[in-house]
């Protein structure tokens, strides 16, 4: 596929007279043709929602947007389910699903009336103990473990994982459940990350529906929705082809109306909580070359740095560099480009072909929509960007402002030792 930003130059000029550089940029329209298209894909069910994984963008502009179109929140913190309480959203419309999981942020998903799902068996007498009587609506989290795979591919480990109950331990934990006077559940897997392939979700749900009719047999428990969770991937690289929602949600319904619908479980909803395919390709950094560099390598040194998105340096993950003006030029030049941190690892891209970068060209650092912004950290003493939306009609909107020094110290404000500084330097 052709990766063709989705601002203009002149946008980012006209956007730099009031917005430096580094910052996240965000495409409205791409965002709500998405979830549109997701939404179609799965309206044969008709208790279909999508719980959007706050983790992988955390901004509340971005949460209302999805809100519009009943959306839920799908949680793993207290201040995720804080963001999204505040925010409006229902327990209705919240699912917690957390891991090694507080007292705090227990107590707190009751107060809302988020959905639970729990993460281990263990999760059952702690929340009884710590928080009181169990809700009517429980959900459980399902590792099968071993080897995920398509055909001959091994597409992850969930046996190598840290989340969820295994086979047995499903069944003894919904019998319990039942026993304690649960009315409804709900089972939930996540089994592969970042898959770009059509074929990832129907053959989940062809697993977790069979695991889950058998469940229902068993017990003689009744499943109120089906969460196939995440896991639907992006192209990161413009030689990958994107996944088709539409083929993916008819994979689905052709799992739910074999197995399922025979089985008496035709009104079980389906949900999913989908991060990286809502928000990735919506989103881009947006940095300016400031420095080159001329030793063992060619360099070129921009105003961000892995602080604003870690995951080349945490994972070697690719991103697709455009520099902007200079999309159709030879990319004759071999680049590393790099950030400012005191680490050897900060670079957003290495032995990177690109067109000759002059000081002052914009790049867009692509796909950084999910887990970019959101993985970002202070080491160095780096502040956190800004966030801006291109809305629809084609202005710009502040959706969070850049960090200042005083937002760094402002953990210290307990105490009179810095006092005395200067925030304005």
């Amino acid at each position: 596929m052709d990766k063709r930003p989705f601002v203009t130059l002149e946008q980012l000029q006209a956007i730099d007279r009031e917005y430096p550089t580094p910052y996240h940029l965000y495409d409205e329209a791409g965002l709500r043709k998405n979830v549109e298209a997701l939404l179609d894909a799965f309206s044969w069910n008709p208790g279909f929602r999508e719980y959007f994984a706050v983790k992988a963008e955390p901004n509340p502009f971005i949460l209302k947007i999805f809100q519009e179109y009943d959306c839920g929140c799908d949680c793993s913190s207290l201040t995720e389910l804080m963001l999204a309480d505040a925010l409006g959203f229902d327990g209705e419309h919240i699912m917690f699903s957390s891991n090694d999981t507080t007292v705090e942020e227990y107590a707190f998903a009751q107060k809302v009336g988020a959905q639970i799902n729990f993460d281990d068996i263990t999760m059952i007498d702690f929340y009884e103990q710590e928080i009181g009587p169990l809700p009517e609506l429980v959900c459980c989290r399902y590792n099968p473990g071993g080897y995920f795979t398509l055909g001959n591919d091994i597409m992850d480990n969930p046996g190598d994982s840290k989340y969820g109950f295994t086979p047995e331990q499903m069944k003894e934990g919904y019998r319990i459940l039942r026993d304690k006077g649960v009315k409804e559940f709900g089972i939930h897997s996540f089994l592969a990350s970042n898959t770009v392939t059509n074929e990832y979700y129907p053959m989940l749900a062809k697993r977790l529906f069979k695991f889950a009719r058998e469940v229902s047999a068993e017990l003689g428990i009744r499943f109120k929705f089906i969460n196939l969770s995440g896991g639907i991937g992006i192209p990161y690289y413009p030689e990958q082809d994107a996944n088709d929602i539409k083929v993916i949600g008819d994979g689905v319904r052709k799992m739910y109306e074999e197995i399922l619908v025979p089985a008496g479980m035709g009104d079980a909803a389906i949900y999913t909580e989908l991060g990286r395919f809502m928000t990735g390709p919506f989103g881009c950094l947006v940095t300016k070359a400031i420095h080159e560099k001329h030793i063992h390598k060619e360099y070129i040194g921009v105003d961000a740095c892995a602080a604003n998105l870690m995951r080349p340096a945490m994972y070697g993950a690719y991103h697709h560099i455009t520099v902007m003006g200079k999309e159709d030029a030879p990319c004759d030049h071999t680049y590393d480009v790099t950030g400012s941190l005191c680490e050897n690892n900060d670079k957003f891209a290495i032995d990177r072909k690109l067109p000759k970068i002059d000081m002052g060209d914009f790049l867009v650092i692509h796909d950084t929509g999910a887990h970019g912004f959101a993985m970002g950290y202070n080491y160095n003493g780096k502040l956190r960007s800004s966030e801006l939306l291109l809305k629809t009609d084609g202005s710009v909107q502040l959706i969070r402002r850049a960090e200042t020094p005083k937002d760094y110290f402002a953990t210290f404000d307990y105490c009179d030792i810095l006092k005395d500084m200067d925030w304005d330097a």
